[in-house]
């Protein structure tokens, strides 16, 4: 493996939640009931520079958790992230923008937190309005966005300012089509940088054997899997067959 961009060690997520409780059953008793659930059970890995790694798995198997930990919106319980004080970015709904703030300010609060300086931004500005496509809704409050559209800014954002590392989590299949097509061969020309890692969380199989290198394969809070692409899409193809047919969702083949 040559220089690492990621480094993963041990890592530990568990979220709390407090369980509804009932005073009438419970005179005089004011107590919360707190759950843990772990979504990372001790996850390690080391991704190579330069390397374009998919991240696939079922539905709550720790994925997202996983690339928001990388990205340092969650802080581990246990164990370490080191990127190398490199520039990072995360394309996710839902993170990162002040909704009562423009697309515009977003667009200069957005870059100056990924370390970019306010004449860098504003040199890049024209190319990442045109890209949006969001066309006089820059300059209304992101909170009267639709999905496809924070989307559009979400990714333009990261597509132009340049980044060493980029996290995407499933923003690739928001949007209307032409919007998508775009942006999937945006994704492809930024990913054929050398100098670029990239995560992608999907769970598009197709999506991650045309651009990922390797896969990581998440299994209940766990690296069930970490490899060439193909050959972790293809384990996981044939535990997720075995799967649906022990739990009576498909025929077996």
């Amino acid at each position: 493996m040559g220089e690492i961009a990621i480094e993963v060690k041990d890592v530990k997520v568990a979220y709390r939640s407090m369980k509804s409780f009932s005073i009438r059953k419970n005179p005089g008793k004011i107590r919360q009931r707190r759950d843990y659930y772990e979504a990372l059970k001790g996850v390690s890995f080391q991704v190579a520079r330069g390397k374009i790694v998919g991240i696939i798995g079922k539905n709550g198997s720790g994925k997202s958790t996983l690339l928001k930990t990388i990205a340092g919106v969650f802080s581990p319980d246990e164990g370490t992230v080191n990127t190398f004080g490199s520039r990072l970015s995360l394309l996710a709904i839902g993170i990162g923008f002040q909704s009562n703030l423009s697309g515009l300010e977003n667009i200069y609060l957005s870059g100056l937190l990924l370390g970019f300086t306010e004449k860098e931004i504003k040199e890049r500005l024209p190319e990442i309005i045109e890209f949006s496509e969001l066309g006089g809704f820059i300059y209304k409050p992101v909170q009267t966005y639709s999905s496809g559209m924070y989307s559009k800014l979400a990714f333009s954002i990261t597509a132009i300012l340049d980044t060493e590392i980029i996290l995407i989590d499933e923003v690739l299949s928001v949007g209307d089509i032409n919007f998508r097509e775009k942006s999937y061969e945006k994704m492809k020309e930024i990913i054929k940088d050398k100098n670029k890692t990239v995560m992608i969380v999907s769970h598009s199989n197709a999506s991650i054997l045309e651009l990922c290198d390797e896969a990581i394969w998440i299994h209940d809070g766990l690296v069930k899997e970490y490899g060439p692409a193909g050959k972790v899409v293809e384990d996981y193809e044939g535990f997720m067959k075995r799967y649906r047919y022990r739990h009576g969702e498909t025929k077996q083949k």
